[in-house]
């Protein structure tokens, strides 16, 4: 018998500037990925701006083409029994530079049509507003959300999207993964700020100065802000609104018994985890970052009132991604490049996968515990699945690791809700398949439905039904009784 909830949400994810594509089409302005360079395996991506397209590959400029193939992508997760669909809305296609007062009317009536589908097939879809794709010219003018001014603008975006979508959009995500800015890597990919990363450069100053931290924190506080002004704003516009947070979940593991690892796994937790859901979900910041931010100086700018605006605004519930965990030691080995593994030590206990992610099914039981202990709030999963290459042959894809993969991870959710943790939903990564955020790659696949397109964007766009795509299908029916 199925262990999971009637109600459960059985789902899938995408992103906008991942999966979309259109990017000239409809009236939509420039977003920061749209700069963003086609990378390897091996390879960092770079921004690269103005844009030549003659001589770099952009992937979010054709991405899979859902633009285009928005009725036949949805009719798919239909047919897979899908009754939620986590998607985003491209800022720069509501409104094209960030900070106009009117929108475009191109992009509403895009996003209507996206929605009008989804309620046809009874799919729910979840909206995240900001999913790593800030518009251009908000960096370009304003140095990203280091400016206060974002604030308002990002809250009029909001307003815009909660009355326009009004009755046809129920669940929200404020920011994707919003504890990427606490980290040096996210200054400019996720808060936008070109005084940090040194233009449209992917180089990332590891080592900051206190100044620059300063800086990337108060960006984040400014998020804060936004995020909880946002939450009190979707339940005055329609009490049936819920307004969740998003993390990336990056779990952890001590790697070994030394006191010394134990204090250093609790410091990287508490950081790069669970400070900014504690901020969220509590609407406080909590004591331990006080020690953080006056050992490295840093100085966040507020303003009078913030703290009450912080506490008044806490998500309804709280997400996030899962997808490889690490080990913390008190002294860690670097990179080459000098930046430490956000993953952490490698975990000797794990397989990986085919771009060195390791899988770890029993780690999300564990997570999904700390995290309903902490928050007593419904959980979903946002983000989870498997990176690898798949095969069309004679129009079939056979992908067993895929299958196995999401066997093990859904058999982990099942044990978690045994353990009494309120999970509501599970929203496999690229439920169609979608370039990679860290390579910009689309034979770094996810879905369980194949796009027929290449790293460079070339290829028919067709779409095929993975063998995970019939087992998910299988797991949906049974309400996660059937994993054979």
């Amino acid at each position: 018998m199925s262990k999971f909830p009637n109600n459960f949400f059985w789902g899938g994810a995408t992103a906008a500037n991942q999966f979309e594509g259109g990017y000239k089409e409809g009236g939509k302005g420039l977003s920061i990925p749209d700069t963003l360079t086609l990378g390897t395996k091996d390879t960092d991506r770079e921004y690269h701006y103005p844009i030549d397209e003659s001589k770099y590959t952009y992937p979010s400029h054709k991405a899979s083409d859902f633009y285009h193939h928005y009725k036949e992508d949805i009719k798919l997760l239909a047919e897979a029994g899908l009754n939620m669909y986590r998607m985003s809305i491209q800022w720069s296609r509501i409104f094209p530079n960030g900070d106009e007062d009117k929108p475009n009317p191109e992009g509403i009536a895009f996003y209507r049509n996206v929605f009008e589908e989804l309620k046809k097939y009874n799919i729910e879809p979840l909206v995240t507003i900001s999913h790593y794709e800030l518009p251009l010219g908000l960096a370009e003018k304003y140095d990203g959300w280091a400016n206060r001014k974002l604030i308002d603008l990002y809250v009029h975006y909001a307003n815009t999207l909660f009355t326009e979508y009004k009755g046809l959009v129920r669940y929200w995500l404020t920011f994707n993964e919003i504890n990427s800015l606490s980290m040096p890597s996210g200054g400019f990919p996720v808060g936008g700020i070109k005084s940090i990363a040194g233009g449209h450069g992917m180089t990332t100053q590891i080592e900051e100065t206190s100044v620059q931290m300063s800086t990337r924190f108060t960006a984040l506080h400014n998020q804060f802000i936004a995020s909880a002004r946002t939450v009190n704003l979707a339940h005055a516009i329609d009490p049936e609104n819920k307004v969740g947070c998003m993390i990336a979940g990056m779990t952890s593991y001590p790697l070994t018994p030394k006191p010394e690892d134990m204090l250093a796994w609790q410091e990287k937790i508490q950081q790069g985890l669970f400070f900014c859901p504690d901020v969220q979900s509590n609407g406080e910041y909590p004591y331990y970052m006080n020690r953080f931010f006056r050992e490295n100086g840093i100085v966040i700018s507020k303003e009078k009132g913030d703290d009450e605006v912080l506490k008044n605004g806490t998500v309804d519930f709280v997400t996030f991604s899962y997808y490889p965990t690490g080990c913390v030691q008190a002294k860690e080995e670097k990179k080459s490049n000098g930046a430490i593994n956000a993953f952490g030590t490698p975990n000797p206990y794990l397989k990986k996968s085919q771009w060195g992610w390791n899988i770890d099914p029993v780690g999300l039981r564990f997570y999904l515990n700390e995290f309903y202990r902490r928050y007593k709030k419904p959980i979903m999963i946002t983000e989870n699945g498997l990176g690898a290459e798949d095969k069309l042959e004679n129009g079939k894809i056979h992908d067993p690791y895929r299958i196995e993969y999401m066997r093990q991870h859904v058999e982990a959710m099942s044990e978690a809700i045994k353990d009494g943790v309120n999970l509501i939903g599970y929203m496999p990564w690229g439920i169609i398949d979608l370039t990679a955020a860290s390579t910009g790659q689309m034979s770094k696949r996810y879905g369980i439905v194949y796009v027929d397109a290449d790293d460079q964007g070339r290829g028919t766009f067709d779409r095929y039904r993975k063998d995970s795509f019939y087992w998910y299908q299988q797991v949906i029916n049974s309400n996660g009784a059937n994993l054979e």
